[in-house]
């Protein structure tokens, strides 16, 4: 009898000593998507650097970046006369700032800038994967398609392209707002717009989301800090020729070439250029954010009209007692996802470097539709 007793109280005390252990390991760990993910940053890792050591490099856009560096670090401010060798600057001020700190570390070479680019490629990919292991709409074997691009890796560590560190941030301010972390989130919204304008794309779902989740005056404060980021970013063309860096840094109105263009190379050239093609483009892109606002992302709400007549009601703006509200980590990257692949399709000029911009959007995009699995 004792022997039984003493038995028994062995196992109570090893499987204890189970739970214990088991208790240190992070509850994120249990998820077979982060054992996945984990496992997809080291292969991918490899296989960066086999590409950066036997691929060879393809020169586009890095000699002209270096060359708009060079004229900025020389002292010149006023953006009419920062150009490269394949045209005038056409980024905000943080893209110089960046691509600065490249040049002072890679001393304008190619090969140390590959390195560092393809560092910024897994960092990039870390954050995409957080996100993923963050919502519950893929499958974790499914993770694997956001490292079978071969154009996104090209894009990476044999183009080194602006579109790298501007979606890079992207993902990390999506990250922080899954967080909660709203106004961090919007200093590097603003951060990666401040390198290329493409990120303004996710803008309109942005800001559908910033009313739901905070009150007026969190809304406010964050949109002056990301405005804040642009101002001070910008202090030294804004300070000397604020209007020839405004119209430059900030064209919406850019003609593309059309000879470049992916996505309406069919339409005839002369349609292509016209500002009727472009306002009708427009207005599908508006009409959709709409329609999407209004049928899905405010559907709980009402609908998108009757959601922003209650925020903007005299009893929203002086009581914010229903404010802040925690939003669904899926509704929140289905939201900012369909936003900007909404502008994807409305876009005039899609190059082949743009595929970066919506590329890690697609696997959750298919997931959310009722498609079989074998379609997707």
């Amino acid at each position: 009898m004792a022997v039984k007793k003493s038995t028994s109280a062995h196992a109570k005390r090893s499987r204890k000593k189970a739970a214990a252990s088991s208790s240190l390991i992070p509850k994120f760990m249990k998820n077979p998507k982060t054992t996945m993910a984990l496992a997809l940053l080291i292969i991918d890792s490899l296989l960066v650097s086999f590409i950066i050591a036997y691929v060879p490099y393809t020169k586009i856009d890095w000699d002209a970046y270096m060359s708009q560096v060079s004229g900025f670090l020389g002292g010149e401010r006023d953006y009419k006369n920062l150009k490269g060798d394949t045209g005038p600057l056409v980024y905000p001020a943080g893209f110089l700032y960046v691509y600065s700190a490249i040049q002072y570390v890679t001393g304008g070479q190619v090969f140390p800038a590959q390195i560092l680019f393809g560092i910024l490629y897994i960092i990039n990919l870390g954050i995409v994967l957080l996100i993923y292991v963050k919502t519950d709409v893929l499958p974790w074997w499914a993770l694997i398609l956001l490292c079978l691009s071969k154009r996104v890796h090209s894009i990476f560590v044999l183009r080194l392209f602006n579109d790298c560190f501007a979606m890079t941030l992207l993902h990390a301010a999506m990250g922080s707002i899954l967080f909660g972390w709203w106004h961090l989130g919007l200093i590097i919204f603003s951060a990666a717009v401040s390198i290329k304008m493409n990120v303004l794309l996710y803008a309109p779902s942005l800001f559908i989301l910033m009313l739901k989740a905070m009150s007026i005056s969190g809304v406010i404060s964050a949109l002056a800090g990301a405005a804040l980021v642009q101002i001070v970013l910008g202090l030294p063309f804004l300070l000397s020729f604020p209007i020839e860096y405004i119209s430059r840094a900030f064209n919406l109105g850019r003609v593309f070439i059309h000879f470049w263009s992916v996505n309406f190379k069919f339409v005839p050239e002369p349609i292509f250029v016209s500002k009727e093609f472009a306002v009708s483009l427009l207005i599908a892109h508006l009409v959709l954010l709409v329609v999407f606002a209004h049928y899905k992302w405010c559907k709980h709400e009402g609908g998108l009209f009757k959601f922003l007549r209650s925020r903007i009601s005299f009893c929203s703006i002086t009581s914010g007692s229903a404010w802040p509200k925690t939003l669904k980590k899926e509704h929140i990257v289905t939201t900012m996802f369909v936003g900007n692949f909404i502008g994807i399709i409305c876009a005039r000029s899609l190059h082949y470097q743009f595929y970066s911009w919506y590329f890690y959007s697609l696997p959750h995009l298919l997931w959310i539709t009722p498609f079989p699995t074998l379609l997707r």
